[in-house]
């Protein structure tokens, strides 16, 4: 796919891949074998008919093939850019066997970026048909993430009145704040927004779950429903020394500032950014990615990411970190942080870490690390993100009597996405811990689909 240059894509918050053309599309899709038994449909988290759409491309029928995508994928656009297909339904190609599996994600893009709908319903459903949602129970969704807007546009589309309560002042959780500008663009995430809208759903904002309003309260004003699908977005961090000392980030907050609060389009908007000249990232999935190349393109001079294995564990989409090394950023790998280091003004300065080697094989098949004695050294460094994961928030959780958690803090569900309150639904993170887009937005669907078949 076509993508701006390296050197010109630092110096701004531009996407960096472009989009196919009609004619690169086209010879894209022409590659597809149209499978009797497509192995890439069940590789899908939200079962899309692939090969159908596909097929539509290579007619020159963007309608059907939107419509097709649609049925059961709302964000498509968005998924298009952020999936990780490749674990996914490209995965999954027969063609993979070859190195040179269709470019489903990309396909999809150019479907969504290329179809005008005629109306909100055959945006969201591709179905011109148009429902009444004046008249439908009320559903209740607690956050505005992936997940949540899945199951909020299932199910206005077929009728329910939807209102989606969000904390920030923003709606699009993780799309808004977690992900950056030049991944997917704001105009897309406003866009799906808009269809919503368009179809009936409300989005209340700054309204936080468990302290502005309690699900019981969202009961007695006459939900029939309600889905919790807030994320899991309270950071984890590294438990050692230092970590208290001006300049060091949970890559949430750090990328909050620069999405949700524009930081990176100053002095249109003037929201606080801390610019570091050495900037350390500590992780190596897609968040840690997003922050490094975040803090490139906010002017830092230098851009390092620490990781305690080997080039080959490092856990964000291979994508991801080739365009981060392209674009400089460095990585120093098989190390470990043992303490940050500050100046008498308690400014970060520094980070000493050791040498790591990995050992024998565990019984999950993952190599230990074990430190290298003596082999600790100090690298210098002005500002800190800590990316190395998330857990759920206990607001809403603790708030709630009778919601069932599992050990580690999660909410537990049926095979109905169900809770342990009747008719409280839940789905994406905050039920299964960090996973992607199209997982949390299978959740949603899945859930949206058994509230449907009671009340709708």
């Amino acid at each position: 796919m076509p993508a701006q240059s390296p050197a010109a894509r630092i110096g701004n918050f531009k996407e960096v891949a472009l989009g196919y053309t009609a004619e690169q599309a086209l010879a894209e899709a022409e590659r597809c074998l149209q499978c009797k038994n497509p192995r890439c449909v069940p590789g899908c988290p939200v079962e899309v008919e692939i090969k159908d759409f596909i097929k539509c491309i290579v007619a020159g029928n963007l309608e059907d093939a939107y419509r097709i995508i649609r049925n059961t994928n709302s964000l498509p656009a968005v998924c298009g850019r952020v999936c990780p297909q490749e674990n996914q339904c490209e995965g999954a190609c027969i063609l993979a066997k070859t190195g040179q599996p269709i470019a489903i994600g990309r396909l999809e893009r150019y479907v969504a970026d290329n179809y005008i709908a005629a109306n909100p319903c055959a945006r969201l459903t591709g179905d011109e048909a148009a429902c009444s949602f004046s008249h439908g129970p009320k559903i209740a969704c607690i956050g505005s993430g992936p997940a949540s807007l899945t199951c909020a546009g299932h199910l206005a589309a077929r009728g329910a009145r939807v209102t989606v309560f969000e904390a920030l002042h923003e709606p699009g959780g993780v799309l808004i704040y977690g992900i950056p500008e030049f991944r997917l663009p704001k105009r897309i995430v406003a866009e799906e927004l808009g269809t919503l809208k368009n179809l009936g759903v409300e989005f209340c904002l700054n309204w936080v779950g468990g302290r502005t309003f309690s699900i019981q309260e969202l009961f007695d004003e006459g939900y029939s429903a309600v889905f919790i699908g807030v994320g899991a977005g309270l950071p984890n961090f590294l438990g050692i020394p230092g970590e208290n000392l001006i300049g060091v980030f949970s890559a949430n907050e750090y990328l909050t500032r620069v999405n949700l609060g524009r930081s990176y389009d100053f002095p249109n908007f003037d929201t606080p950014s801390f610019r570091g000249r050495k900037v350390t990232v500590f992780g190596a999935g897609n968040v840690a990615m997003d922050a490094a190349r975040t803090a490139l393109r906010m002017g830092s001079e230098s851009v390092t990411i620490v990781y305690r294995r080997t080039r080959a564990e490092i856990p964000a989409r291979l994508e991801e970190l080739e365009h981060a090394e392209e674009e400089g950023v460095q990585l120093r790998l098989l190390s470990a942080p043992l303490r940050f280091l500050g100046n008498e003004e308690k400014r970060l300065r520094g980070v000493e870490l050791e040498q790591m080697e990995l050992g024998d094989p565990g019984t999950d098949g993952r190599r230990a690390v074990h430190a290298i004695p003596g082999s600790n050294h100090i690298l210098e460094t002005d500002l800190a993100i800590i990316a190395v994961g998330t857990k759920s928030n206990p607001v809403l959780l603790k708030s709630t009597p009778g919601l069932k958690l599992n050990l580690k803090g999660y909410i537990e569900v049926d095979h109905l996405s169900e809770t342990s309150i009747p008719n409280v639904f839940a789905g994406g993170d905050i039920v299964t811990g960090s996973a992607t887009v199209i997982e949390a937005m299978g959740a949603g669907r899945a859930a949206a689909m058994e509230i449907a078949r009671r009340f709708l």
